[in-house]
């Protein structure tokens, strides 16, 4: 069954003048109709240029009883107390080490933004201008002459 340019569009989540452009760019082939000139697409032919948006992903139903109110899940979770416990503590592991990774990160960075300041300084010369005037006097053929 072949889809019209509004179903085409809700099949892949595309707007209906973005397909009607890949239709009339030669991007994607379409028939028309005859009684209202209508496109039609084949859906073939569409999911070839555009992915199929994915259905609705299948939910868990634990997840729909803890959506819709049902308070079954706390007596789940009394039962699975030492669970519970293993997965805090591995939690907090993890928060910890994120805690330290941000921490040497930031240090990191500190120490980078120092290192890049210590190489501009060496890479532009910023020792003191030489007095000026005072250069030919130094010139061995000109004190000599004098």
């Amino acid at each position: 069954m072949a889809y019209t340019l509004s179903e085409a569009a809700q099949a892949t989540g595309k707007s209906k003048s973005t397909i009607l452009r890949a239709i009339q760019g030669g991007k994607l082939t379409a028939a028309r109709r005859e009684t209202d000139q209508g496109w039609l697409i084949e859906p073939a032919e569409l999911h070839r240029l555009y992915a199929p948006i994915a259905a609705e992903p299948l939910r868990d139903a634990a997840e729909d009883e803890a959506r819709n109110g049902d308070n079954s899940l706390p007596v789940l979770a009394g039962n699975n107390a030492g669970e519970i416990a293993a997965l805090r503590e591995l939690l907090d592991d993890r928060e910890t080490t994120i805690a330290d990774l941000r921490w040497r990160l930031d240090r990191e960075a500190e120490e980078r933004r120092q290192a890049q300041a210590q190489l501009t300084a060496l890479l532009t010369d910023q020792r003191p201008a030489p007095a000026r005037g005072l250069w030919w006097r130094m010139v061995p053929w000109r004190a000599a002459r004098a």
